[in-house]
């Protein structure tokens, strides 16, 4: 059996082991793959694994002996599901393998525009502090989060390790979903979208990209966020109108912190880019050691599920 990782560079840049992969198959692993790249590289694999390389109709017609496909994250939009359902290929995914990741990130990006750790060391660094009267100084006022609302736009894994972890800090907590949740852990409330969007001091969002969610904070929806309030985004960068908050933020309305911009690699010329009061990491929230190594395990474990006539975490059964 012929196994084809295209792009695992992200998953694993060196410091994980294939070998529970390898030991299943002719394997065979690219740190990337580019689309005109995939038929060569593929076309006499029985199962590949993807994580960002997409898998579409036409490029499936042309790989007759696939008969599984790996994606390694947990959205499965790199892959047209329907076009490998026709063929019978088996679609799996990763879902769950680092929500407590992400939501260290949530909090990373929290805390650095709370704190300023990052300003207030440069600070010292160039002399501030040596040179200073007083035994401490500070750049910002500095926020405590005890007291503060987080308003969650979600209420998936990820959604639920950041509410525990923002109770711990003293916080109170909004949550906002399709379905009105009542059976939440104290400290912890349902409330109406744009409740959420007005009530909270930070708003973190872990909804899915969809027709009904892309870009729905806009203009509009940022005119509901109170002064001052900070903004997270670990989820899809399609969530915001990113001119919008580019915007919002060069006029002081809001800050905000975000690990995934609308395309990625981003465009030199993406607004945010350039904007003032954001913090911006590179849609790497998910990307401890420990996760990935997690990821890992889960994909090899789905394969070997497969192989032994099993269904585990398929997508398009």
């Amino acid at each position: 059996m012929k196994i084809v990782v295209l792009d695992g560079q992200t998953l694993n840049p060196g410091d994980l082991s294939w070998h529970g992969l390898s030991e299943l198959g002719d394997f065979a692993c690219f740190p990337r793959t580019a689309n005109h790249e995939i038929i060569p590289r593929a076309r006499d694999a029985e199962v590949i694994f993807t994580n960002k390389t997409p898998l579409n109709a036409d490029t499936l017609a042309q790989l007759p002996q696939l008969k599984y496909i790996g994606v390694l994250a947990t959205g499965t939009n790199v892959v047209d599901l329907a076009a490998a359902k026709a063929r019978g290929i088996v679609v799996t995914n990763v879902p769950a393998y680092g929500p407590d990741a992400v939501a260290q990130m949530v909090f990373a990006h929290i805390l650095h525009h709370t704190q300023a750790v990052a300003a207030h060391h440069q600070a010292v660094v160039d002399g501030q502090w040596a040179n200073g009267k007083d035994f401490c100084f500070t750049l910002t006022p500095l926020q405590s989060l005890k007291g503060k609302t987080l308003g969650l736009i979600g209420y998936g894994d990820i959604g639920q390790q950041v509410a525990k972890i923002a109770l711990a800090f003293g916080m109170q907590v909004l949550v906002n979903t399709r379905a009105v949740l009542t059976d939440l852990p104290q400290g912890i409330m349902w409330a109406e979208r744009d409740t959420v969007l007005g009530g909270s001091d930070i708003i973190s969002l872990h909804c899915p990209l969809t027709p009904q969610t892309e870009r729905f904070i806009n203009s509009q929806t940022l005119g509901l966020i109170k002064p001052k309030a900070l903004l997270i985004n670990t989820a899809r960068g399609g969530l915001i109108d990113e001119a919008a908050l580019a915007s919002a933020l060069a006029r002081g309305k809001l800050y905000a912190g975000v690990d995934v911009l609308s395309t990625e690699p981003p465009s030199a010329d993406n607004p945010l880019l350039q904007a003032p009061n954001i913090s911006i990491t590179p849609h790497n929230a998910w990307a401890t050691k420990e996760a990935r190594q997690n990821l890992l395990n889960i994909a090899t474990a789905n394969l070997t599920a497969y192989l032994a006539g099993e269904r585990a975490n398929w997508v398009n059964s």
